[in-house]
């Protein structure tokens, strides 16, 4: 015979209990679902009816899934997911799912393994925020039946194998070491072109500047056989002959002065007459040869 319900209610005792605000409470009455109780304070009769606590705050789990990518590297995927409790679907989560994080975890392995086969590690890289989003896609869609509310799904790591590593780490450090030198080739290159163009300046000027002494010294020597013309009344021969003897003998004096330097020079009464016809010789010799002079 069934118990009646003054009997049931003889043998309870009515009770108080207390819902915080981050919970929800499943009421149930002799195992069957009675209500939600919301935050606050709530009477129950006690054995005959209890209270299971659900939290309702945002939980976060990590799924570390292994795959491999297109080009055959196995990677290893950290995706974090976080969600909560729907509070007016907290029935559905306490009563339909015995682990969720074991659930979630699966629809996680099963979203990232379908993407990665189909691109190459560096393509896995570059589409870390699209495998985000169609993970939290698939996994809020499968969840929200259970009472489930995904709130973000984010790609935290991805772990090649640690050979694949080291050989990524050589790779990319050829490719510094390769633009390295090639930077210092263009530097060193600057650095040769900018010294030519300074040498090639530096001779420029420096042969301006002979010309114009030259030329200097050229003029006065006109000047000077012009002003003895006019005033000792010489002839051109006789003016250089002059000068040629002067200098002659101011070079002999500078020996004489300098003291660090000896000479042997062949001296006598025809020494100044040599010089005048070594000299005058050079000069006819460097002069073109005019075909009409010749006898």
């Amino acid at each position: 015979n069934h118990l009646s319900w003054r009997t049931v209610c003889a043998m309870s005792f009515l009770c108080c209990t207390c819902v915080n605000q981050s919970q929800r409470g499943i009421l149930q009455t002799c195992g069957k679902f009675t209500e939600i109780l919301n935050p606050g304070f709530s009477f129950i009769w006690w054995p005959v009816q209890t209270v299971e606590f659900v939290s309702i705050k945002v939980t976060q789990i990590n799924v570390n899934t292994n795959t491999k990518t297109k080009d055959n590297v196995t990677v290893t995927v950290t995706c974090a997911i976080q969600y909560s409790v729907t509070p007016q679907d907290c029935d559905d989560y306490y009563f339909k799912l015995h682990n969720p994080h074991v659930q979630i975890s699966a629809y996680v392995d099963d979203c990232i393994r379908s993407q990665i086969p189909t691109m190459t590690l560096d393509e896995s890289f570059e589409s870390k925020e699209t495998m985000a989003n169609a993970v939290k896609v698939q996994v809020a869609h499968s969840m929200e039946p259970y009472g489930i509310e995904v709130h973000q799904a984010l790609i935290t790591n991805m772990q090649p194998d640690a050979t694949v590593m080291a050989a990524m780490n050589k790779i990319n450090a050829a490719r510094r070491h390769r633009e390295a030198a090639i930077e210092k080739a263009e530097a060193d290159k600057i650095l040769q072109v900018r010294a030519a163009e300074a040498d090639a300046e530096a001779k420029h000027l420096s042969g301006k500047g002979t010309a114009m002494m030259r030329h200097a010294i050229t003029d006065g020597f006109k000047s000077s056989i012009e002003s003895m013309q006019e005033s000792c009344a010489l002839k051109p021969s006789e003016v250089v002959h002059m000068m040629l003897v002067t200098q002659y003998l101011d070079v002999l004096k500078e020996f004489a002065q300098s003291g660090r330097a000896t000479m042997v020079v062949p001296h006598g009464p025809s020494a100044v007459s040599n010089v005048e016809q070594q000299v005058s010789q050079g000069f006819q010799q460097s002069l073109p040869v005019n075909p009409n002079s010749m006898i």
